[in-house]
Protein backbone atom coordinates (compact mmCIF):
# COMPACT_ATOMS: atom_id res chain seq x y z
CA UNK A 1 0.00 0.00 0.00
CA UNK A 2 1.44 3.37 -0.95
CA UNK A 3 1.98 6.10 1.59
CA UNK A 4 -0.48 8.33 -0.29
CA UNK A 5 -3.20 5.66 -0.21
CA UNK A 6 -2.67 4.99 3.47
CA UNK A 7 -2.82 8.67 4.22
CA UNK A 8 -6.03 9.03 2.22
CA UNK A 9 -7.70 6.17 4.09
CA UNK A 10 -6.58 7.54 7.44
CA UNK A 11 -7.99 10.96 6.55
CA UNK A 12 -11.25 9.41 5.44
CA UNK A 13 -11.85 7.58 8.73
CA UNK A 14 -12.62 10.68 10.83
CA UNK A 15 -15.04 11.90 8.15
CA UNK A 16 -16.86 8.56 8.12
CA UNK A 17 -16.99 8.52 11.90
CA UNK A 18 -18.34 12.07 11.96
CA UNK A 19 -21.04 11.20 9.41
CA UNK A 20 -22.12 8.11 11.37
CA UNK A 21 -22.28 10.20 14.53
CA UNK A 22 -24.35 12.80 12.68
CA UNK A 23 -26.77 10.15 11.43
CA UNK A 24 -27.10 8.60 14.89
CA UNK A 25 -27.76 12.01 16.44
CA UNK A 26 -30.32 12.89 13.76
CA UNK A 27 -32.24 9.64 14.28
CA UNK A 28 -32.03 10.06 18.06
CA UNK A 29 -33.50 13.54 17.77
CA UNK A 30 -36.31 12.18 15.58
CA UNK A 31 -37.19 9.55 18.20
CA UNK A 32 -37.23 12.18 20.95
CA UNK A 33 -39.52 14.43 18.88
CA UNK A 34 -41.84 11.52 18.11
CA UNK A 35 -42.20 10.71 21.81
CA UNK A 36 -42.80 14.41 22.46
CA UNK A 37 -45.61 14.51 19.86
CA UNK A 38 -47.29 11.49 21.47
CA UNK A 39 -46.91 13.02 24.94
CA UNK A 40 -48.44 16.26 23.64
CA UNK A 41 -51.49 14.55 22.18
CA UNK A 42 -51.95 12.52 25.36
CA UNK A 43 -51.51 15.59 27.56
CA UNK A 44 -54.19 17.56 25.71
CA UNK A 45 -56.57 14.61 26.08
CA UNK A 46 -56.12 14.43 29.87
CA UNK A 47 -56.69 18.15 30.39
CA UNK A 48 -53.44 20.05 29.95
CA UNK A 49 -53.56 23.26 27.91
CA UNK A 50 -50.87 24.17 25.33
CA UNK A 51 -49.42 26.64 27.83
CA UNK A 52 -49.18 23.91 30.50
CA UNK A 53 -47.24 21.72 28.09
CA UNK A 54 -45.00 24.65 27.20
CA UNK A 55 -44.14 25.05 30.88
CA UNK A 56 -43.08 21.41 31.11
CA UNK A 57 -41.08 21.76 27.89
CA UNK A 58 -38.76 24.48 29.16
CA UNK A 59 -39.04 24.96 32.94
CA UNK A 60 -37.12 21.92 34.15
CA UNK A 61 -34.29 22.09 31.66
CA UNK A 62 -34.05 25.84 32.13
CA UNK A 63 -33.52 25.46 35.88
CA UNK A 64 -30.83 22.83 35.33
CA UNK A 65 -29.00 24.91 32.73
CA UNK A 66 -28.96 28.27 34.60
CA UNK A 67 -25.55 27.70 36.26
CA UNK A 68 -24.01 26.68 32.93
CA UNK A 69 -25.22 29.79 31.12
CA UNK A 70 -24.14 32.05 33.99
CA UNK A 71 -20.70 30.44 33.98
CA UNK A 72 -20.39 30.89 30.21
CA UNK A 73 -21.21 34.58 30.55
CA UNK A 74 -24.50 36.45 30.59
CA UNK A 75 -23.08 39.55 28.92
CA UNK A 76 -22.88 37.86 25.52
CA UNK A 77 -25.13 34.90 26.43
CA UNK A 78 -22.33 32.36 26.40
CA UNK A 79 -20.88 33.67 23.15
CA UNK A 80 -24.12 33.42 21.15
CA UNK A 81 -25.23 37.00 21.70
CA UNK A 82 -28.61 38.19 22.93
CA UNK A 83 -29.98 38.99 19.48
CA UNK A 84 -29.13 35.59 18.07
CA UNK A 85 -30.27 33.87 21.23
CA UNK A 86 -33.67 35.52 21.05
CA UNK A 87 -34.03 34.62 17.36
CA UNK A 88 -33.25 30.96 18.09
CA UNK A 89 -35.67 31.00 21.03
CA UNK A 90 -38.52 32.23 18.81
CA UNK A 91 -37.88 29.86 15.90
CA UNK A 92 -36.93 26.74 17.86
CA UNK A 93 -38.12 27.46 21.38
CA UNK A 94 -41.31 28.36 23.27
CA UNK A 95 -42.98 30.44 20.56
CA UNK A 96 -42.74 27.67 17.98
CA UNK A 97 -43.68 25.02 20.56
CA UNK A 98 -46.79 26.87 21.75
CA UNK A 99 -48.05 27.29 18.19
CA UNK A 100 -47.38 23.60 17.53
CA UNK A 101 -49.24 22.44 20.66
CA UNK A 102 -52.23 24.53 19.62
CA UNK A 103 -52.36 22.72 16.28
CA UNK A 104 -53.09 19.41 18.00
CA UNK A 105 -56.32 20.88 19.33
CA UNK A 106 -57.69 20.89 15.76
CA UNK A 107 -56.29 17.77 14.09
CA UNK A 108 -55.33 14.21 15.10
CA UNK A 109 -51.81 13.03 15.79
CA UNK A 110 -51.30 11.71 12.25
CA UNK A 111 -51.63 15.21 10.77
CA UNK A 112 -49.32 17.23 12.97
CA UNK A 113 -46.69 14.52 13.23
CA UNK A 114 -46.41 14.32 9.42
CA UNK A 115 -46.94 17.92 8.31
CA UNK A 116 -44.62 19.72 10.72
CA UNK A 117 -41.49 17.56 10.22
CA UNK A 118 -42.06 17.35 6.47
CA UNK A 119 -42.31 21.12 6.16
CA UNK A 120 -39.17 21.38 8.29
CA UNK A 121 -37.43 19.16 5.74
CA UNK A 122 -38.71 21.14 2.75
CA UNK A 123 -37.85 24.46 4.34
CA UNK A 124 -34.43 23.21 5.38
CA UNK A 125 -33.59 22.10 1.84
CA UNK A 126 -34.77 25.43 0.40
CA UNK A 127 -32.84 27.57 2.90
CA UNK A 128 -29.71 25.44 2.49
CA UNK A 129 -29.70 26.34 -1.20
CA UNK A 130 -30.71 30.00 -0.91
CA UNK A 131 -28.89 31.10 2.24
CA UNK A 132 -26.05 28.62 2.73
CA UNK A 133 -25.39 27.95 -0.98
CA UNK A 134 -25.28 24.18 -0.42
CA UNK A 135 -25.68 22.03 -3.52
CA UNK A 136 -28.82 19.89 -3.76
CA UNK A 137 -28.92 16.80 -6.00
CA UNK A 138 -31.74 15.98 -8.40
CA UNK A 139 -32.82 13.06 -6.22
CA UNK A 140 -33.30 15.42 -3.27
CA UNK A 141 -35.36 17.75 -5.41
CA UNK A 142 -37.49 14.78 -6.51
CA UNK A 143 -37.83 13.73 -2.89
CA UNK A 144 -39.03 17.20 -1.93
CA UNK A 145 -41.68 17.09 -4.67
CA UNK A 146 -42.91 13.69 -3.46
CA UNK A 147 -43.08 14.96 0.12
CA UNK A 148 -45.32 17.79 -1.07
CA UNK A 149 -47.59 15.22 -2.74
CA UNK A 150 -47.79 13.29 0.52
CA UNK A 151 -48.71 16.46 2.39
CA UNK A 152 -51.44 17.16 -0.17
CA UNK A 153 -52.91 13.70 0.46
CA UNK A 154 -53.07 14.36 4.19
CA UNK A 155 -54.41 17.87 3.66
CA UNK A 156 -57.20 16.50 1.48
CA UNK A 157 -58.55 14.66 4.53
CA UNK A 158 -58.91 17.97 6.39
CA UNK A 159 -60.56 19.70 3.44
CA UNK A 160 -62.91 16.84 2.55
CA UNK A 161 -63.80 15.27 5.88
CA UNK A 162 -62.85 17.39 8.89
CA UNK A 163 -63.83 20.97 8.09
CA UNK A 164 -62.22 24.39 8.28
CA UNK A 165 -60.85 23.95 11.81
CA UNK A 166 -58.78 20.98 10.63
CA UNK A 167 -57.45 23.02 7.72
CA UNK A 168 -56.39 25.65 10.25
CA UNK A 169 -54.62 22.95 12.26
CA UNK A 170 -52.76 21.76 9.18
CA UNK A 171 -51.68 25.31 8.33
CA UNK A 172 -50.41 25.75 11.88
CA UNK A 173 -48.11 22.79 11.39
CA UNK A 174 -46.91 24.15 8.05
CA UNK A 175 -45.94 27.34 9.86
CA UNK A 176 -44.14 25.60 12.73
CA UNK A 177 -42.30 23.33 10.31
CA UNK A 178 -40.99 26.33 8.39
CA UNK A 179 -40.07 28.05 11.64
CA UNK A 180 -37.98 25.08 12.65
CA UNK A 181 -36.31 25.03 9.25
CA UNK A 182 -35.25 28.63 9.90
CA UNK A 183 -33.94 27.61 13.31
CA UNK A 184 -31.85 24.78 11.85
CA UNK A 185 -30.43 27.02 9.15
CA UNK A 186 -29.40 29.72 11.61
CA UNK A 187 -27.67 27.16 13.84
CA UNK A 188 -25.52 26.18 10.88
CA UNK A 189 -25.08 29.70 9.51
CA UNK A 190 -23.99 31.15 12.86
CA UNK A 191 -21.97 28.03 13.76
CA UNK A 192 -23.54 27.82 17.20
CA UNK A 193 -22.53 24.80 19.27
CA UNK A 194 -25.19 22.17 19.94
CA UNK A 195 -24.87 22.45 23.71
CA UNK A 196 -25.09 26.25 23.64
CA UNK A 197 -28.32 26.07 21.63
CA UNK A 198 -29.95 23.67 24.10
CA UNK A 199 -28.88 25.56 27.22
CA UNK A 200 -29.53 29.12 26.06
CA UNK A 201 -33.02 28.46 24.68
CA UNK A 202 -34.06 26.65 27.86
CA UNK A 203 -32.78 29.41 30.13
CA UNK A 204 -34.23 32.26 28.07
CA UNK A 205 -37.60 30.51 28.15
CA UNK A 206 -37.68 30.79 31.94
CA UNK A 207 -38.57 34.46 31.49
CA UNK A 208 -42.12 33.31 30.63
CA UNK A 209 -42.65 31.36 33.85
CA UNK A 210 -43.85 34.30 36.04
CA UNK A 211 -46.65 34.95 33.53
CA UNK A 212 -47.58 31.28 33.60
CA UNK A 213 -47.71 31.16 37.39
CA UNK A 214 -49.78 34.35 37.53
CA UNK A 215 -52.33 32.85 35.13
CA UNK A 216 -53.14 29.98 37.51
CA UNK A 217 -51.23 27.36 35.58
CA UNK A 218 -49.74 25.70 38.65
CA UNK A 219 -53.21 25.05 40.06
CA UNK A 220 -54.26 23.39 36.80
CA UNK A 221 -51.21 21.16 36.88
CA UNK A 222 -51.85 20.14 40.49
CA UNK A 223 -55.45 19.19 39.68
CA UNK A 224 -54.33 16.80 36.92
CA UNK A 225 -52.07 14.80 39.21
CA UNK A 226 -48.43 13.93 39.86
CA UNK A 227 -48.14 11.00 37.43
CA UNK A 228 -49.36 12.95 34.42
CA UNK A 229 -47.14 15.89 35.27
CA UNK A 230 -44.13 13.58 35.62
CA UNK A 231 -44.92 12.08 32.22
CA UNK A 232 -44.97 15.51 30.59
CA UNK A 233 -41.80 16.55 32.41
CA UNK A 234 -40.07 13.56 30.81
CA UNK A 235 -41.68 13.78 27.35
CA UNK A 236 -41.53 17.56 26.98
CA UNK A 237 -38.89 18.72 29.44
CA UNK A 238 -36.22 16.16 28.57
CA UNK A 239 -36.89 14.26 25.34
CA UNK A 240 -38.65 16.74 23.03
CA UNK A 241 -36.81 19.70 24.54
CA UNK A 242 -33.08 19.81 25.25
CA UNK A 243 -32.29 16.20 24.27
CA UNK A 244 -33.78 16.51 20.78
CA UNK A 245 -32.44 20.03 20.32
CA UNK A 246 -28.91 19.03 21.28
CA UNK A 247 -28.89 15.90 19.12
CA UNK A 248 -30.27 17.74 16.08
CA UNK A 249 -27.86 20.64 16.42
CA UNK A 250 -25.00 18.14 16.63
CA UNK A 251 -26.33 16.40 13.52
CA UNK A 252 -26.35 19.74 11.65
CA UNK A 253 -22.73 20.37 12.58
CA UNK A 254 -21.61 16.93 11.39
CA UNK A 255 -23.71 16.62 8.23
CA UNK A 256 -24.75 20.12 7.15
CA UNK A 257 -28.24 21.59 6.96
CA UNK A 258 -29.32 19.87 3.73
CA UNK A 259 -28.56 16.35 5.00
CA UNK A 260 -29.69 16.98 8.59
CA UNK A 261 -32.94 18.49 7.34
CA UNK A 262 -34.18 15.08 6.22
CA UNK A 263 -34.20 13.61 9.73
CA UNK A 264 -37.37 15.44 10.79
CA UNK A 265 -39.06 13.52 7.97
CA UNK A 266 -38.50 10.28 9.92
CA UNK A 267 -40.58 11.67 12.77
CA UNK A 268 -43.98 10.93 11.13
CA UNK A 269 -43.60 7.17 10.94
CA UNK A 270 -42.11 7.01 14.43
CA UNK A 271 -44.92 9.16 15.83
CA UNK A 272 -47.72 7.27 14.09
CA UNK A 273 -46.35 3.93 15.28
CA UNK A 274 -45.75 5.13 18.83
CA UNK A 275 -49.14 6.86 18.93
CA UNK A 276 -50.81 3.63 17.89
CA UNK A 277 -48.85 1.55 20.40
CA UNK A 278 -48.86 3.94 23.36
CA UNK A 279 -52.16 5.85 23.20
CA UNK A 280 -54.20 3.75 20.76
CA UNK A 281 -54.62 6.44 18.08
CA UNK A 282 -54.87 4.45 14.85
CA UNK A 283 -54.08 6.33 11.60
CA UNK A 284 -56.79 6.61 8.94
CA UNK A 285 -56.33 5.29 5.41
CA UNK A 286 -55.58 8.77 4.02
CA UNK A 287 -53.09 9.48 6.80
CA UNK A 288 -51.35 6.15 6.10
CA UNK A 289 -51.26 6.88 2.34
CA UNK A 290 -49.80 10.33 2.95
CA UNK A 291 -47.27 8.88 5.37
CA UNK A 292 -46.06 6.27 2.88
CA UNK A 293 -45.73 8.95 0.19
CA UNK A 294 -43.76 11.21 2.53
CA UNK A 295 -41.44 8.33 3.42
CA UNK A 296 -40.76 7.70 -0.28
CA UNK A 297 -39.85 11.37 -0.61
CA UNK A 298 -37.60 11.11 2.43
CA UNK A 299 -35.76 8.18 0.86
CA UNK A 300 -34.98 10.19 -2.25
CA UNK A 301 -34.16 13.32 -0.27
CA UNK A 302 -31.43 11.57 1.68
CA UNK A 303 -29.66 10.09 -1.37
CA UNK A 304 -26.37 11.59 -2.43
CA UNK A 305 -27.17 11.73 -6.18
Amino acid sequence: MSEHTAGTKTAALPDTKAMLLGVACGLGAALCWALGFVATRHGLKVGFTPIDLLMHRFLWSGIVFIPLVVRAGLKDLGGIGWGRGMALMVLGGPVMSLISYTGFMFVPLGHGSVIQPSCATLGGLFLAVVLLKESISLSRIAGAVIIVVGLAVIGSESIGHMGSSAVLGDLIFVLTGLMFAGFATLVRYWRVSAFSVATVISVLSLSLFPLYAASGGLARDAAIGLNENALQALGQGILAGPAAMYLFALSIQRLGVARAAVFPATVPVLTVLLGWLLIGERPTALQAAGLVTVLAGFYLAQRQS
